[in-house]
């Protein structure tokens, strides 16, 4: 927490430099092989990746449109994580399961991230098949403060860049 910290305090290069850091402490904390932010805007329902660790694979993009099925059930209506500890348990959800799997990530936790009762965006975390047992579940709830605070930071140099 002290280098997201550190982060947070650095001038220039943000929102990246926080988000970085909070990649290094998911890493820390849970293990990660494959970590993007999404970002949402609820009022004009899209959402957009706004860091990747592996930008050649899953690059920032641009918006896309909210998508309804489960997953949206359960992350943006109940606000609980998404677990899926194997491909089969997470290709309906996701379109591009094939190419996930091919990058060697089997497994999935998608941690919400909520602020003043809105859900900001998730951090997504994959890694080998069976990674996200139930303790490191547990452990990914110390996250949502440092996951709370990057999507600040973001929030704060889009609007800085507003003036």
């Amino acid at each position: 927490m002290n280098d997201l910290a550190t982060a947070v305090a650095t001038s220039g290069n943000q929102p990246e430099a926080t988000f970085k850091a909070l990649e290094t402490l998911v890493n820390d904390t849970i293990g990660v092989k494959l970590f993007t932010i999404m970002e949402r805007d609820t009022d004009r329902e899209v959402s957009w990746r706004s860091y990747s660790n592996m930008p050649d694979a899953y690059p920032v993009t641009g918006e896309k449109p909210f998508h309804y099925d489960r997953w949206t059930d359960q992350v943006v209506g109940r606000g609980e994580p998404f677990v899926a500890n194997s491909v089969e348990e997470f290709a309906d959800v996701f379109s591009d399961h094939e190419y996930i799997a091919a990058l060697g990530c089997e497994s999935v936790l998608n941690l919400p991230i909520v602020i003043d009762g809105e859900l900001k965006g998730t951090l997504n975390c994959l890694h080998d098949a069976g990674h996200y047992t139930p303790d490191r579940v547990a452990a990914a709830q110390s996250l949502k403060l440092p996951g709370a605070i990057a999507f600040l930071m973001a929030a704060a140099t889009r609007n800085e860049g507003e003036k």
